[in-house]
């Protein structure tokens, strides 16, 4: 009579290791699996969203987050709070050319070693980001990111995990934030700059009726030249040393328009809690935090 042998778990866990290196040593390949994949079999969905804003203000956002140096949603050391060293292009070899409607743009990072949030990297490469802006119509526009990593030496290009575009699609929104407070403030700055002129011209009839009234104009002209020194003189400040950056928008991470040297005048335009909107003698303006500044004397 035929009997089943029992299975023996216990040999089988000794004969497939001394298989696999006998194989190995015969030279006989094998297949690993790879930490990434071709471009080609790649996809990244990347994240969309569309804005209550007009293609111009997303542009100006959108400009500002892929000039600003910094890959966000990501770092390759954890001691570094950022990965910064990026740098604007017009285009990347990273991504299929787009054949969608709209605006495209892009931000890179060379010699990102294993950066994080990019998925299985073990290597030194480049970190490509996309922006893509698309207007729905006057005054809605849609933004989509995209952001890849490709290995220098394997040229396997590694899909992001959504954190470096979410990380992205929030800066851009701050910014546009950003541009939509300053131009409240630059509204209520020239209301309150026309209350100021309709004061000033009321104060101009006011000495011309005393002038007319009273034998002493001479007196009555110079009080109230006294008034409107003072008046302009508390919208004038100067940059305290070392000097300090003149930014395109009241954030750090803003562009720099020029550096301004010590003691330099400014007049102010816009006042926010922690910024100022400032004119220079130039005629250049643009934004200073108010501790840079202080008053003259």
């Amino acid at each position: 009579m035929w009997t089943k042998k029992p299975d023996r778990p216990h040999l089988r866990s000794r004969v497939l290791p001394s298989v696999f290196f006998a194989l190995l040593s015969a030279g006989v390949p094998f297949l690993f699996p790879s930490p990434g994949v071709s471009r080609d079999s790649l996809t990244t969905p990347g994240v969309v969203r569309e804005f209550q804003a007009s293609l111009v203000e997303i542009r100006q956002s959108v400009l500002a987050v892929a000039g600003d140096k910094i890959i966000h949603g990501t770092l390759v050391f954890d001691k570094e709070p950022i990965l910064a060293g990026a740098e604007a292009v017009d285009s990347t070899t990273l991504f299929d050319p787009w054949e969608g409607p709209g605006e495209v743009f892009f931000k890179i990072r060379k010699n990102a070693i294993a950066p994080r949030h990019f998925l299985e990297s073990g290597d030194q490469g480049t970190i490509a980001v996309r922006y893509i802006i698309i207007p729905v119509d006057a005054n809605r526009t849609r933004v989509k990111i995209d952001a890849v990593y490709q290995e220098s030496g394997h040229r396997v290009v590694h899909a992001s995990d959504g954190t470096v575009e979410k990380s992205e699609m929030k800066e851009i929104k701050d910014q546009l934030e950003a541009l939509e407070e300053a131009a409240a403030q630059a509204a209520d700055a020239r209301r309150r700059e026309t209350s100021s002129e309709l004061v000033r011209q009321s104060l101009i009839r006011q000495r011309e009726d005393e002038t007319t009234r009273f034998q002493n104009a001479e007196s009555s002209q110079k009080n109230l030249e006294q008034q409107v020194g003072a008046l302009h003189h508390e919208l004038e400040r100067r940059v305290k040393a070392p000097g300090a950056d003149l930014k395109a928008a009241p954030f750090q991470a803003a562009a720099s328009l020029k550096a301004l040297s010590a003691f330099t005048d400014v007049v102010i335009l816009i006042v926010t809690p922690h910024w100022l909107g400032v004119g220079t003698p130039e005629g250049q303006r643009g934004w200073l935090p108010q501790e840079r500044l202080e008053q003259l004397p």
